[in-house]
């Protein structure tokens, strides 16, 4: 029944709408009601999101709760949106975000609340039509719309570089959609149709593909952001309020993971085969490389950014290592490779857990000392001890602790690497180490000891909301963790198809 209801539709416009009515609303009325109706519209939409789930069918790769209308029929654009295992998964994680993020700046922020709110609330529209769009120019319109709502967030509510984070953060991500732009435009005369799935069956010479591949990589390595193109990110963070922090870290990188799997892999299947050197050096350069930077950071969000980018590594070395899965004669079939994408999808979901739970610890202590340096603090413990016990769980989670959800997708991943080459599995797992060294030499400098001053000393513990939002976040990690099996039942059968649909030329 959920499945005749338009459930895409209401998630990607009912908190744009939302977001307009609450900005309507303006600052100088009830501005506590303000937060409210915003939180209304934030809570409707995940429960509607989550109609999304209870209505999916596992068993078909097919697109579900499709809704397709005619929209400019001189270029036969439609208006279509239809969600499969893979896309699916990444709306619930937007919605759930975002609800948290409401609450987390509810007290905190007192400029213009309004505003602030209704950029969540429209920009969660946008990331949720990025999900949920077959139709390539519908996808990019929501792609390119998505950046405005947060390069307002960072520049009226950022720190004192936010104009700098802005324009960089703006230049690099509009620079490579450009390239995308260009991409869908030839297959548009090619094929006749901007529709993703027809773009997916299309017959491209390898040439075609290696130029497409190519624009489609400078879009969306990116936004992931993979090294060398991952220096706005940091700026990014640091500026950011806190909230644009956690979904620009929840949610955003991922649409960058989530465009290899939805146009690189079963568009161009075989200059991805060719170029996943390119892509897989990549990737173990920011495990490696940048988990080592982040070992040297004096600023808590300028840690955690760095270990974001480390993170998502796993994410691009797991979606372009399966042609080397194959390229071994002992793995002539799927498996091997479907844990490794697989894998990537539970890391991206996991890091917006456990990276949105980081940036909003961090953003309690700055709320309440004005400072993200390490130096400033040391043992919290002693006067938050209830916020240090949630600190050292999603550290420990995001250090890859078995049991939690930072485990799950990084084994995966390493596990599946094996199959291809030792090397690759060895790199990969550095991040075992690196991360635990950066993540606990934070976690100690910062909660234990003695109080290193007055400032330390007068802090106090989280309050019934934060509470709330630490609890909810903290049983994501751990149900993620231990039971893995919701998700990746709801993923598989997609992720099989989109193999197979690669692997046709491969094995």
């Amino acid at each position: 029944m959920l499945a005749d209801w338009p459930l895409l539709s209401l998630v990607v416009w009912l908190p744009i709408i939302g977001g307009i009515v609450v900005l309507l609303s303006g600052d100088k009325g009830d501005a506590e009601g303000t937060r409210r109706l915003a939180l209304v519209f934030a809570l409707i939409t995940f429960l509607l999101s989550l109609g999304l789930y209870t209505g999916f069918d596992v068993s078909t790769a097919d697109m579900q709760f499709v809704e397709r209308f005619e929209w400019i029929s001189t270029f036969n654009i439609f208006y279509h949106f239809g969600i499969d295992g893979i896309s699916m998964p990444l709306i619930i994680l937007t919605t759930f975000t975002t609800v948290l993020v409401i609450l987390a700046g509810w007290e905190v922020i007192k400029v213009r609340p309004s505003q602030y709110m209704a950029a969540f609330l429209i920009m969660e529209g946008l990331m949720n039509g990025v999900f949920a769009a077959l139709d390539s120019i519908f996808f990019y319109v929501f792609w390119e719309a998505m950046l405005i709502p947060m390069f307002i967030l960072i520049g009226v509510w950022g720190g004192p570089r936010r104009v700098y984070a802005t324009i960089k953060f703006f230049i690099y991500t509009f620079f490579g959609s450009v390239f995308m732009l260009v991409a869908m435009i030839y297959m548009y005369y090619q094929s006749g149709s901007f529709a993703i799935l027809d773009m997916h069956v299309m017959k491209l010479s390898m040439t075609e593909q290696t130029f497409i591949f190519i624009a489609f990589l400078m879009a969306f390595a990116v936004k992931v952001p993979m090294w060398p193109v991952h220096t706005w990110l940091p700026d990014a963070h640091v500026e950011a309020p806190t909230g644009g922090s956690v979904i620009l870290a929840a949610i955003m990188l991922k649409i960058g993971g989530y465009g290899f799997l939805r146009f690189s892999l079963p568009i161009t299947p075989d200059a991805s085969s060719s170029l996943d050197w390119l892509i897989i050096a990549m990737s173990l350069i920011a495990v490696v490389y940048i988990g080592f930077v982040a070992l040297v950071q004096t600023d808590m969000k300028k840690l955690v950014a760095y270990s974001s980018i480390a993170h998502m590594g796993f994410v691009t070395l797991g979606l372009f290592v399966i042609f080397r899965i194959w390229a071994n004669p002992a793995n002539t079939d799927i498996t091997g490779a479907a844990m490794a994408v697989e894998g990537a999808m539970i890391q991206m979901i996991s890091h917006g857990f456990i990276s949105g739970a980081l940036f909003l610890m961090i953003g309690v202590l700055y709320d309440r000392m004005h400072s993200r340096e390490i130096k400033d603090y040391g043992g919290v413990v002693n006067t938050m001890p209830v916020f240090a016990a949630f600190a050292v769980f999603f550290a420990m989670s995001n250090a890859g602790l078995p049991g939690t959800s930072g485990f799950v997708g990084e084994f995966m991943v390493i596990i599946a690497s094996f199959k291809a080459n030792f090397w690759f599995a060895f790199l990969a797992a550095t991040t075992l180490i690196l991360g635990a060294a950066y993540t606990l030499w934070m976690v100690k400098r910062v909660f234990y000891g003695e109080v290193r001053n007055d400032n330390v000393k007068a802090l106090q513990d989280i309050n019934s909301r934060e509470l709330v939002i630490m609890t909810t976040l903290a049983i994501a990690v751990l149900a993620l963790g231990l039971w893995p099996a919701p998700v990746v039942d709801v993923m598989h059968a997609s992720v099989n198809n989109l193999l197979q649909h690669v692997a046709v030329s491969k094995l």
